[in-house]
């Protein structure tokens, strides 16, 4: 399982995708992929970044062409035909004979409530819960998503496209939470040590 909060070196990265480093350098411009960088200009990827090179590989080997892939990354209202597996069509949500948007809104606030109620219980456990946490979470988004008819499911697919990155976005804030509870508790206990005097035994 990735963890959330290590950066990994372009070699570690090559391991875990497939890729030869060069070729990852190659896909940062091809896909306008925004890799951060240390102070010292070094490369260094999160699990967002291996993330959406995963998903760049998942596309190839489905037989999309780089310049279809870029469109599928920068224009989420593209569909999959699930007539032709490398081919793209266009949402037409006035040919559906359903209201699309209304069920579209009803599946996002199942999804903002799951996910601020998730939320509420990932800031109150320790740093170890919090993953196991945010999996479940993911796992009851999956299982909505599941009980979504076909024929509904054409018309939204852009929509839970959008929800899964916003999901994303959230999931992101969270780990940053965490991570400031961390540094606080650990800034409160250096406190009460300068405040007492106390010294760790050697």
């Amino acid at each position: 399982m990735m963890d959330y909060s290590q950066e990994y070196t372009i070699s570690e990265v090559s391991e875990l995708t497939g890729y030869a480093p060069h070729v990852l350098r190659y896909y940062e411009k091809e896909f306008e992929i925004e890799v951060p960088r240390t102070d010292s200009n070094h490369r260094y990827y999160t699990y967002k970044e291996i993330e959406l090179i995963q998903y760049i590989k998942m596309l190839q080997e489905k037989g999309f062409s780089n310049k279809q892939i870029k469109l599928i990354i920068s224009s989420p209202e593209l569909v999959i035909s699930g007539q032709n597996n490398n081919s793209l069509s266009v949402v037409d949500n006035s040919l559906a004979e359903i209201d699309s948007s209304a069920i579209a809104l009803e599946i996002s606030k199942s999804l903002e409530e799951v996910f601020f109620t998730k939320l509420n219980d990932i800031i109150s456990q320790s740093n170890k819960d919090s993953i196991s946490i945010i999996e479940e979470l993911r796992d009851e988004i999956i299982e909505l998503k599941q009980e979504i008819n076909s024929k509904e499911r054409d018309v939204l697919i852009c929509e839970n496209a959008k929800l899964k990155m916003n999901l994303k976005e959230k999931t992101y804030e969270v780990i940053e939470l965490r991570e400031k509870i961390r540094r606080y508790e650990e800034n409160q206990v250096g406190f009460f040590k300068r405040l007492f005097g106390i010294s760790n035994v050697k």
